[in-house]
């Protein structure tokens, strides 16, 4: 028998009110706090409760408000910023290449549910990974949907919704994405 977490990382149905998934949220959620409420000038200790929180292959810089799911399943790369507001619900594995910006209010979500109604007020959720590529530009205000592939040397304009994969070398925009043009 497969655990909730089990399920949920394999992208299918599970309980997000299984007593291990609540532990493990709530756990994220005061080292978010406490990242949250730490003085700016204290750089290395914000990286610290980051690191406990994150998988970081390299330099990153995030600002304060962060809010995530989980933290274990955020795996990015090296030299990653994110600005203000930065929102990522990892119930799945998020995967940052290296050199990715992240403009104010970038939201990425893993999570997703039914459209079911009856599967959905049964209380089932999932989730679908998403993997943004390397040299990445993503725009103020985007949000990046469940299951979503964007490719190297991408940028992604402000306001975006990104609901399909978007290939190498382009620039796209709009609600929902999509490429104007080659870089």
């Amino acid at each position: 028998m497969r655990s909730e977490k089990e399920k949920m990382l394999a992208g299918d149905f599970y309980n997000a009110d299984d007593e291990e998934l609540v532990k493990e949220r709530e756990y994220a959620r005061n080292l978010t706090f406490e990242f949250n409420n730490t003085r700016p000038s204290e750089k290395r200790k914000k990286e610290e409760i980051l690191r406990k929180l994150i998988i970081a292959k390299g330099s990153f810089y995030i600002e304060a408000p962060f809010y995530c799911d989980y933290g274990y399943n955020i795996e990015i790369g090296e030299n990653f910023y994110a600005n203000f507001g930065c929102v990522i619900l990892d119930v799945n594995k998020v995967q940052i290449g290296n050199n990715v910006l992240l403009a104010p209010n970038v939201q990425i979500y893993t999570a997703t549910h039914p459209i079911d109604p009856e599967e959905r007020i049964a209380g089932k959720e999932f989730a679908e990974p998403i993997v943004i590529g390397n040299n990445v530009w993503i725009g103020g205000g985007t949000i990046i949907c469940p299951g979503v592939k964007i490719g190297d040397n991408v940028t992604i304009g402000a306001g975006s919704v990104v609901t399909k994969d978007i290939p190498n070398n382009v620039v796209a925009v709009g609600n929902p994405c999509r490429v104007i043009r080659k870089i």
